[in-house]
Order: C-alpha cells, then structure tokens, then sequence
C-alpha cells in the first residue's frame, strides 16, 4: 500500500520545492525526485512529526567529526565506499550513530550516491554536510572535503565552547551572588529585627529599608518576584520561539554593549568560515549564500545573508550588497572584494575566518575580565551594604552605653 509522504528539495536553479508523492518508500521518492532534478532536502510521511532521523540517543558533533576524519581516511586509502562505512559502523560506540551509518551503506550498496543517503538523516549530517559530500563527489575529491568538513565542524565546536564559556560563568556567579542575598534576606535579616525591636528606639534609614525589603521578600512579596522572573523567562523563551521574536531578540543582542560586538565577532567567522569551506569544496557560491545563511545562527544575519545572495542571483559581486548591508565590517568587506578580483575568493575567506576566531578570542578574554570584577564589586557592595545597615543599630547603641 502507498504512503503518502511530503518531500521538500532544490531544483537545478536552486529553488526550494515541495509538495506531496505516493510512494511505497522514501527511497522510492528520492529517486522520483532525482529523475525531476530535485535535490531532497527534506522527505517525511505525512501526518508524521518526525523525518527519516532514528529515534532514541544523541549523535554528538564530536562524534560526526571522528567519523568524517576516519572516513576520509579511509578514502583517501582507497578503500572502497561501502568497505569504509562496514569498518567503521562496527567500531562506532554510539549504537544510534552506528544504526544510521550501517543505513547509509544499505542504501549507498542499494544503488543511492552519498550524498543522498545522507540525506535521509538531517539531524545528524547538516544540509552543509550533504551538498559538500555531493560536490566532492562530483569533482572525485571526497576524501578532500571530508578534511575540509571535519576541520570546519572542529572550528565550529571550538567556537561554540568559547562563547558558551564567556556566557557560563557570569550567568553561575550572578545567580550565587542572588542566592546568597536572598538567604541573608530572608533567614539572616529577621533575626536581627528581632533583636532591634525588642530593644526599642528609632532605627537608622538604611536598617529600616533592608528590613522592610526582608519581609517583603520573606512574605507574599517574594512569591511575587518569582512568579514574575519565571513568567517573563518562560514568555522570553516562547517570544523566542516564534521567527519575529527570534528576529527582534537577535538584533537587540547585537547591539548590546560589549557583548553585541562579541556576538557579531562570532557571526562573522562563522559566516566567513562556512561560505569558504563550501565554495573551496566546489558548492555553487548561490547554494553557498543559501546554506550559510541558514546556519547563521542569527536571524538578522540570516536576513542580510538572503538579500546578499538575491543581489549576487542578480548578478552584482558578493562584496558590492554585503557592503551595504551595514553588519559587516568594512575590512570584511574589501577583502572579500579583493577576493573575487584576485579569484580567490575561498581562500580570502578562510584568512578572514582565522583573523576573527582570534579577535572572538581577545573578546571572550575581554568580557570575561571586565564582568568578574563587576560582579564582584555587585555582591561585594550588597552584602556590604546589608551588613552596615545591620550592624549600625548596633554601633549606636554602644555609643548610647558609652556615653552613660
């Protein structure tokens, strides 16, 4: 019996497709599709969540990356295809990865090409990964752009751990030093307005302003601020969920202080780093423009990116739209254009990408440097601020005690 699966794919023009097909099997539709010059990007039976992916387990990148190194080894041995994929199913430790490598060798010894096996598991290899396996296979230098893969996935990993860890640790110190505030608040403060009220008198203003802001944290008032920091977290995380949101929030981030030329840092070499990795691997530089801007990772971005590669379909250089779309540096921008002047446009990428990798560098260091003594000089000067205001009662009445 036919099933009825919803396919999306790219044409020769590189045009996005979709629509519906009977078919016994994916495969079936796959290779309807390829008789029509429709690159599958995406297949799924209809009324279905989920594509061709396997259920159950994580793939990690770390994973992918070994794989792709070991695979291009392998070729590059002379290995034949399906040898390749039989060795290293076996040796793979995740059993989930393994399924799916021992599913791509059944359908490359079925007749599929590479390129289109993969294919079948987005949420494993990337379309980046499945467009520069097919470019490689078409030039006959597969070995060669699984080099190339595996050293962008590992830049890619590296960039992540970097801005992951400039963002970890002000986020764990500021929620200790909230922590920490909130027990003095709220367990350490009342006992001491105890003691005051039992000794009678007029308290100083800054005592009274911490222990009114006590009980209001110790009481009903401090379910109210939770409530309200879990609402609006949770509301931020839907607003970001939807593609205005995500667009509206991206932009906001990039002109943060700071962090906003951080981030932008991060974009560039990401955009630079992939753009270059896939026209030096034989990708058309518009499915090039496509596929970067997809994984751009910032709607804004993403967006620029588009109407750059709109121009460059309507046959403008790459450097004359990325200029005046105002994100990009200017010197990303003339070197891009000595680039393409010069017909080395792959490798003034890959310059551009090592150059910004290690401006990330200098400002993950920088906002790292400039946040811990702020947030020291923030918990620092609020406890301290409590402990004065606690304590100056105390000294006032030992003047008192003195003075009689």
């Amino acid at each position: 019996m036919a099933t009825v699966f919803q396919w999306a794919g790219k044409n020769r023009m590189g045009t996005i497709e979709s629509g519906e097909m009977a078919a016994g099997s994916k495969d079936e539709v796959i290779s309807q599709l390829r008789k029509r010059n429709i690159v599958p990007t995406s297949i799924k039976e209809k009324g279905k969540k989920k594509g061709f992916s396997l259920g159950g387990g994580r793939v990690k990148d770390k994973d992918v990356v070994i794989f792709t190194r070991q695979f291009s080894t392998m070729i590059d041995a002379g290995l034949p295809l399906v040898q390749a994929l039989d060795i290293l199913g076996s040796q793979v430790g995740n059993k989930k990865f393994a399924g799916v490598i021992n599913q791509i060798k059944g359908d490359v010894e079925g007749g599929s090409t590479y390129a289109d096996a993969l294919l079948k598991h987005p949420r494993i290899f990337s379309e980046l990964y499945a467009n520069m396996v097919a470019a490689g296979e078409t030039g006959g230098i597969l070995d060669t752009v699984l080099n190339r893969l595996a050293s962008y996935m590992e830049k890619t990993i590296k960039l992540k751990r970097k801005v992951k860890g400039a963002m970890i640790y002000p986020i764990v110190v500021t929620i200790v030093a909230i922590l920490v505030i909130v027990v003095i608040m709220v367990y350490v403060v009342p006992t001491f307005s105890q003691m005051f009220t039992s000794l009678g008198g007029t308290l100083p203003a800054p005592t009274k302003l911490i222990i009114a802001a006590s009980k209001f944290l110790g009481g009903v008032g401090g379910l109210v601020v939770l409530a309200i920091v879990v609402a609006s977290s949770i509301g931020f995380v839907q607003f970001r969920r939807t593609p205005k949101g995500k667009y509206i929030t991206d932009k906001v981030f990039l002109k943060l202080p700071v962090f906003g030329s951080m981030l932008l840092k991060v974009a560039v070499a990401k955009f630079t780093s992939t753009l270059g990795t896939l026209v030096s691997s034989g990708v058309p530089i518009l499915e090039g423009l496509e596929i970067t801007a997809k994984t751009a990772g910032n709607k804004v971005i993403e967006a620029s990116v588009n109407r750059v590669r709109t121009a460059v379909q309507e046959g403008k250089t790459l450097a004359e739209p990325l200029g005046k779309e105002r994100i990009f540096p200017d010197m990303v921008v003339q070197m891009i254009g000595v680039g393409e002047s010069a017909g080395a446009l792959d490798t003034m990428l890959s310059k551009i990408a090592e150059f910004y990798d290690e401006e990330v560098d200098v400002a993950v260091s920088n906002l790292t440097s400039m946040i811990e003594p702020l947030l020291m000089v923030f918990l620092g000067g609020t406890v301290g601020f409590i402990v004065i205001a606690m304590y100056l009662p105390i000294f006032k009445l030992m003047q008192m005690m003195g003075s009689q």
